[in-house]
């Protein structure tokens, strides 16, 4: 007679439901990316449900391919892939090795292989995360060699597809046209995940999330202030979600710590961990705006 077990059951003692719930207390909105990250790990626990009942296996294959603009958590959900894949059987180690071009491409013949080869190695049992990906290929330069480090990884991810994952990131419309560069890269990638920017509200509470992560807090007016900082760096050049949050809040500590320095006051834990207004409207982006709308 079949041993039976309910999918609920095995998501929850295979360790994977807890590693998806940290990802969602981790990440704020990205409800498309979590799903699909859920997904693939139904495919995982059904596969080898699968293997387990003696039925008809074959390892899916797990190269991946995430598309955003920064700051949108790439390298965040990468590494709670790399977890999940471990947690269940799929790769050794369950660790994360990000990389860009510099770190797999040599600057003269013969230093390329070596280079790749070592951060291949590294990788090995885990998860190898390469963003920028595009960079990889620069075809108006005769003598540069990415397309090396491109066809080494090629071989990687077709013969030890069981103990490595590879995951691209970039731009989409710029790994758009990489893929149609390197059909053979385009074949290898399975599971192709777009992240969104995030809007106001999920901006704000991330800079939340951030402050109490770190025993910080706005007071009312700055709480309004700071939104309408978020609103307007949005529309600036070289947004870059909740990298530019944190960026603009460690500024925004940091007038904090020069006005509380400049009081010459005994500091209580009020003072400390309040951010007022003034901390915020100092920044150079509402004397843009002014500028802005002035011309």
């Amino acid at each position: 007679m079949d041993a039976k077990v309910s999918p609920a059951t095995m998501f929850k003692e295979s360790g994977v439901k807890a590693l998806l719930d940290q990802l969602d207390a981790e990440l704020v909105g990205l409800a498309p990316v979590k799903s699909r990250i859920r997904d693939i790990a139904a495919l995982l626990l059904i596969d080898k449900l699968r293997a387990e009942q003696g039925l008809q296996s074959q390892p899916p294959t797990l190269h991946m391919c995430f598309t955003g603009n920064p700051g949108t958590g790439k390298t965040t959900v990468a590494l709670r892939m790399a977890e999940v894949l471990k947690q269940l059987g799929y790769v050794r180690k369950g660790h994360l090795v990000a990389v860009t071009r510099d770190d797999l491409v040599g600057q003269f013949i013969g230093h390329t292989a070596p280079k790749t080869k070592e951060v291949i190695k590294k990788a090995m049992g885990g998860v190898l995360f390469i963003d920028e990906a595009y960079y990889l290929y620069r075809p108006e330069n005769e003598r540069d060699y990415g397309q090396e480090a491109i066809e080494i990884l090629l071989q990687v991810m077709e013969n030890h597809r069981d103990d490595l994952v590879v995951i691209l990131a970039g731009y989409k419309d710029r790994m758009d046209t990489f893929f149609s560069s390197n059909p053979g890269m385009a074949s290898r990638i399975a599971h192709h995940i777009d992240f969104p920017d995030y809007d106001e509200a999920e901006l704000m509470q991330i800079a939340r999330l951030m402050l109490d992560k770190l025993n910080y807090r706005f007071d009312a007016e700055a709480e309004a202030a700071f939104a309408r900082y978020v609103q307007l760096r949005r529309a600036q050049p070289h947004f870059a979600n909740g990298r530019s949050i944190r960026n603009a809040l460690d500024r925004i500590r940091l007038r904090q710590a020069t006005r509380l320095f400049a009081s010459n006051t005994a500091l209580g834990r009020d003072e400390l961990v309040t951010l007022r207004a003034e901390d915020i409207l100092s920044s150079r982006v509402f004397s843009q705006a002014k500028e802005g709308s002035a011309a």
